[in-house]
Formats: C-alpha cells, structure tokens, sequence
C-alpha cells in the first residue's frame, strides 16, 4: 500500500516541504553502524553462517535539544509563518503558539520559537523535574505550572489560546508536527544510500508512544520505497496501547490493569485520530519488549555507539535484538536494518541505577 491510496491528515508533499523549511536550522543527524552490535543482533553473540545482520542508526539523540521532536516543532512555527504571509497578515504582530508537555516536545517548542522570533507558552505538571523546566526557561519560553493531570494541562492550554490568540501546537497530532517528524527517514534513506553503496533498508524500526514519529515515517518510507521495506514500530509492554489497537483494529487507549510504569517513559502518550489511521495502514507488525531488553539495549548504546541515548530510544534497539524480530525477520532475508534512536535526554544516573538493580 503507498500513500497515495488512502488520505490522511498528512502526505509525503507535506514532509518533503518540511524538509525544505527546516533544511540548515535543524540539524541533519548522523546514521552509524557498530560491527559489534550487528553480531549481537544477528547471533547473540554466537557464531553462525547466518548473514550477519547490518542495522543503520539514524541518531536523533544528537538533533538540536536532544530529539527528534525539534524537528516537528520548527516546521509547526515556520508553516505558521508562511500562512501568515499568504493571509498579508501584519509581519510586525508577535507570533505566539503555546502547548502542553513536560517532555521533549517543550524543550523543542521552547527553541524553535526563540529561533523564529516567536512566543511560546508552554504548560506543565507541577511534578516535572527542574532540570526539564530550566531547559525550557533557558530556551525563553514562558512556563504556566499546574496540576498533575492532563485534564488541567488542556484546560489551562485552551485558556491561553483563548486569551492570547496563540496557536496550539499539539506534540504528536498536529499536521505540521507530523510532517517535520518524518523528515527522519527521508534522510535516513537518503543517507544509506550515500554512505553505503546504495544500500536500502529491509525493515525500519521507529518507536511509538503518541505516534508523530511513527506516523510520519510510515508516510515517508511507504512513499520511498512503496512495500520492499517491513515497517516495524517498537513499544514497551507496560505501555503498549499501540500494539494492542493494531492487534484490534480500532483506536484503544491503555489497559485499566497497566500501571503506566517504563523506563521509556517518553512513549506514555497514546495514539490518536490522526495518527492511529497511519499506523494502521502503513505498519507491518508492532513488537512490543520488556524492560530488562529496554535497560540492557539503552546500556549497549552507551557502550558500543558511546552515545547517549534515553530508554525510549533504546526499545528500537531492544526490538531489533529481541527473539520475535529476529523469528519474524530472519538476517537472510532481511540483512539491512534502519533504527531510530529517537532521542537523548535522559538522567544517566538515575537509569545507570536502575540498570544495576537487575544485575546489568
């Protein structure tokens, strides 16, 4: 199936005008391999005569503010822009957005609007740690704190674009948000083919939570390589929302019996309306992993690729070293693996000792 077939809240012109408006301000991130990790991944460390796996990291973990979701906020406010220039709005009146986030979104909004001469606002939970609220102070974005709920984050967010005018610039459902998010893999293709000989990927594994990643990957790879590439997203099973409404086939939020408790902490959210129809189109499978694979991936990344990398990024890694992958997507047939390492803002302390408690 290409994205040509069915409509959608985004398609692959609007990630192409993406990459134009965010070209030379975001930055376009490296892809590595690490001949340790492929040995790892095709055999476990074992010998074999198996093909030996070859996986691709496009390391989103060195994208300005530590993400991939620089990306999407930076093509929200610059199509902002444009659209006021079609309306010959006043060029002069400060343009203003304003979201919800207490993650990586509020850092990336924050940044991209002191980079376009825009005011952000952004809401967050009185309980998010102070060094994510000082990053989001230090990008010269203004900080409205409330309760630890996300019915108080909305309300306190439609208040502000009530009152100021401001635009809401939602972290995983917005259009523009998508659009740029699937910037990704149009250089990740672009890359393995530069880099390595005209290598294509066989399967590309992208982590999902709200889905903007994902969602604007799937466009972006079906539209590039049409149906020769499986597309694998990744989730950890303590929150695994995304697999459970791909194994139903209809939009489901999480189970009552989940407790919402992951190391990867930034895939919490749930897909939503304009998200969900894409990932249940485009995606061939969803593979779901446990938090030991998750903490003994995100360790391996830090000691092979020496790269910092959060746990949610490590569930890619972990989905492409873990048993099912491997059953599912043997090395003979599918020797080339792309991986997105989503991002690197994480507390290494903190996660260095929850890897010691199981032993890693």
């Amino acid at each position: 199936m290409t994205t040509t077939d069915l409509r959608y809240c985004v398609e692959f012109a609007d990630v192409e005008a993406a990459a134009r408006r965010i070209e030379g301000l975001a930055h376009r991130t490296p892809v590595f391999t690490c001949s340790s990790i492929n040995l790892l991944a095709t055999t476990g460390g074992q010998t074999t005569t198996s093909e030996e796996r070859k996986i691709f990291f496009k390391v989103e973990a060195l994208q300005r503010t530590g993400s991939f979701k620089f990306r999407g906020a930076l093509n929200a406010i610059l199509a902002l822009r444009e659209e006021r220039e079609v309306n010959r709005q006043d060029k002069d009146e400060l343009l203003e957005v304003v979201t919800h986030s207490s993650g990586n979104h509020a850092q990336a909004l924050a940044l991209a609007a002191r980079m376009s001469s825009a005011k952000a606002t952004i809401v967050m939970p009185f309980n998010t740690p102070m060094v994510k609220k000082n990053a989001v102070q230090d990008f010269g974005a203004q900080i409205v704190m409330v309760d630890n709920t996300n019915e108080a984050r909305e309300l306190e967010a439609e208040n502000i674009r009530k009152t100021t005018g401001a635009t809401f610039v939602h972290p995983s459902e917005d259009p523009k948000v998508i659009a740029g998010q699937g910037t990704v893999c149009l250089e990740l293709v672009q890359q393995m083919n530069e880099l390595y000989n005209g290598t294509k990927p066989d399967v590309v594994i992208i982590p999902v939570g709200g889905g903007g990643l994902a969602s604007g990957n799937l466009i972006s790879l079906r539209a590039l390589l049409s149906t020769s590439v499986k597309l694998v997203l990744a989730e950890p099973k303590q929150l695994d929302d995304a697999y459970r409404s791909f194994t139903a086939g209809q939009l489901l939020q999480h189970s009552p019996e989940n407790k919402l408790e992951s190391v990867a902490d930034g895939l919490k959210t749930t897909l939503g309306p304009n998200t969900w129809p894409i990932v249940r189109d485009l995606a061939d499978d969803i593979i779901t992993v446990d938090e030991k694979e998750i903490l003994r991936a995100t360790l391996l990344a830090w000691q092979r690729l020496t790269i910092c990398i959060e746990p949610s990024a490590g569930v890619g890694l972990a989905v492409a070293c873990c048993e099912t992958f491997n059953q599912r997507y043997p090395s003979s047939q599918f020797p080339n693996v792309g991986v997105v390492l989503c991002g690197g803002n994480v507390d290494v302390l903190e996660i260095a000792a929850k890897m010691k408690a199981i032993g890693l």
